[in-house]
């Protein structure tokens, strides 16, 4: 692990180092909002491949780190990207995101998907990776970026993105037995992708389970905490060491059960206070969060006052400053930088350790 000082703030402070200031990310901090990207989108207008093509998504994943310094470089990718690799093919549609062509709806299509393996099936990851290291250094940390086992199913059962994500819940309430065995095959694939990241040069891993808050307490416990435990548990045997993030989103019901899953931080979304959120976590769980990202649409003033009323109910340990879910596409860029630079001021300001 080395000397802890040389180690970049993001990870000392995901190992629960007390450090001088939150560190500070973005999610989805590559993206629409940024001039640099859609310029690039234009020259490269799928998504696989900005994301699939080593140098074009080492660029993009590049382009805030060089224009904010950010704490944290999270590998441009989207949860689906392994999906291939299992037999299940998909492609993502600009503005409307993953489309799987033949949705999993029997036992027998269940039966047919394979083992993950990322070395022949996402050759791209390591370079990616590699490279994001070299490029930043200690100076940042380098993420990795996986999606749930609930999540991934719900886009291969419902082929979409779904408001109410009927066809999945009508396998979970109608055909469980189905459903487990897809989940179970989904989070020893990610649990595989997770590792592979980490051999890769990922410091730290963010699991999204976007979807998970769309089922009741009782289905978060069948469905989602049972398999988002199995990935980490798997990882944790081989990498003890690499924390380990949590996403949920509409996480507000299930904060406390995010926390047994064995995640070492649990992001919060912005319809928790973070007070509220830490004495329901208790004081031994970190945190990330969770500014509205609406918020980056007010004055600076307003920026500023938000960011030290979440960064003092966060308190001096085991908080990473972020929004609660990604930055919106037409956030002014220079917000985004205002957001950046008062993060990285914090210490000098009294708040922060």
């Amino acid at each position: 692990m080395g000397v802890s000082l040389t180690a970049p703030h993001l990870l000392r402070a995901a190992r629960g180092e007390v450090v001088d200031r939150p560190p500070v990310w973005m999610m989805r901090q590559a993206g629409r909002y940024m001039k640099a990207y859609r310029d690039l989108r234009e020259k490269y207008p799928s998504f696989r491949d900005r994301s699939e093509i080593p140098e074009v998504a080492i660029e993009v994943s590049l382009q805030p780190w060089r224009a904010f310094r950010p704490d944290g470089v999270i590998l441009f990718s989207d949860i689906v990207t392994p999906l291939p690799g299992l037999g299940i093919e998909m492609d993502i549609a600009e503005g409307k995101g993953p489309i799987i062509h033949s949705p999993l709806r029997t036992q027998e299509q269940i039966d047919r998907l394979r083992p993950l393996e990322p070395e022949a099936d996402l050759p791209f990851i390591k370079t990616i990776l590699q490279a994001l290291r070299q490029e930043v250094g200690n100076q940042s940390t380098v993420l990795g970026f996986v999606g749930a086992p609930w999540t991934l199913a719900a886009y291969a059962v419902e082929g979409k993105g779904s408001k109410t994500y009927s066809i999945i819940k009508n396998m979970a309430f109608s055909d469980p037995t189905t459903l487990h065995q897809l989940l179970t095959k989904l989070a020893d694939a990610i649990a595989v992708y997770t590792r592979y990241q980490i051999d890769c040069g990922a410091q730290v891993v963010q699991m999204f389970d976007s979807w998970a808050g769309q089922l009741s307490p009782q289905d978060y416990d069948t469905f989602a905490l049972p398999y988002q435990k199995r990935v980490f548990q798997q990882v944790k045997q081989t990498h003890p060491d690499t924390p380990l993030i949590l996403l949920v989103s509409g996480s507000a019901g299930v904060l406390e059960r995010m926390a047994q899953s064995g995640a070492d931080i649990v992001t919060v979304d912005w319809a928790v206070d973070m007070a509220d959120a830490r004495a329901r976590l208790g004081k031994h769980v970190k945190v990330q969060g969770n500014l509205d990202p609406g918020v980056l649409f007010g004055s600076k003033e307003f920026i500023r006052d938000r960011i030290l009323d979440t960064v003092r109910k966060a308190g001096n340990w085991g908080h990473i400053l972020n929004l609660g879910h990604g930055v919106l596409p037409e956030t002014p860029e220079e917000n985004v930088a205002f957001f950046f630079e008062t993060a990285k001021q914090l210490d000098a300001a009294g708040v922060g350790r």
